[in-house]
């Protein structure tokens, strides 16, 4: 689905080429235990309004929805994995596209604003850039061999918890995801462009930018608009 822009388009906001965005809500919601991305709050499903926030600072939005939805949604139909659902809407920006923002539809309260502070920071030359908080608890790495054992204690003021919208530049994102192939199911698409060597780069993201996981999420997006 590619959404029109607003009256002013985003290329125009910003001063450089076409900025697009993928919305990417094609899980099958299997720890919420349904399809998050199409419930409910003040009024508006998730996917909806981070659809509507995207397209605030793009020229056109690519949604990617479950295949089973893509018809009735106007949507594109996503993969087996974030990653192909993300190529999967790459094959439907357009060319022409310099900046490509991927967003997920669970994180429905992103501002504008820290669209225009990924965006801004690629301009600036990073082949990404993505949002991102400080992590207040104490991480701890755990044996990956089910016994529970620490290995190490990173330092926490080196760790930060990424969020989306996290915007590239369009050259580095798909040649990062043609490096990948389809062997390669990275959690976000900025670490496929640290694999392939691209520059990274962190802004500060925000604290009501939380990603809807469980119900309990749900329950406080909803506390959230009635405030």
């Amino acid at each position: 689905m590619v959404l029109p822009c607003g009256s002013m388009t985003s290329s125009e906001q910003h001063g450089h080429g076409q900025v697009w965005s993928i919305v990417v809500g094609a899980g099958s919601g299997a720890r919420f235990g349904g399809l998050k991305q199409y419930e409910v709050i003040g009024g508006q499903r998730v996917i909806d309004r981070s659809v509507a926030t995207a397209s605030e600072r793009s020229d056109g939005v690519v949604i990617v929805v479950p295949a089973s939805d893509a018809e009735h949604e106007g949507g594109v139909a996503g993969g087996a994995s974030r990653a192909e659902s993300v190529r999967n809407g790459l094959q439907h920006v357009p060319a022409e596209a310099e900046i490509i923002c991927v967003h997920d539809a669970a994180r429905p309260f992103a501002s504008s604003e820290l669209f225009d502070q990924v965006i801004a920071a690629v301009q600036a030359g990073a082949d990404a850039a993505i949002p991102a908080v400080p992590v207040t608890d104490t991480i701890k790495i755990v044996a990956s061999d089910g016994s529970g054992r620490v290995k190490a204690t990173p330092d926490r003021s080196t760790l930060v918890a990424v969020q989306t919208p996290q915007a590239f530049k369009a050259s580095a994102l798909r040649i990062a995801h043609e490096k990948a192939g389809g062997n390669v199911d990275a959690t976000d698409d900025a670490m496929l462009v640290e694999q392939a060597g691209g520059v990274v780069v962190v802004v500060p993201g925000e604290a009501v930018n939380r990603k809807i996981t469980t119900p309990d999420d749900l329950e406080w997006a909803r506390r959230e608009v009635e405030q």
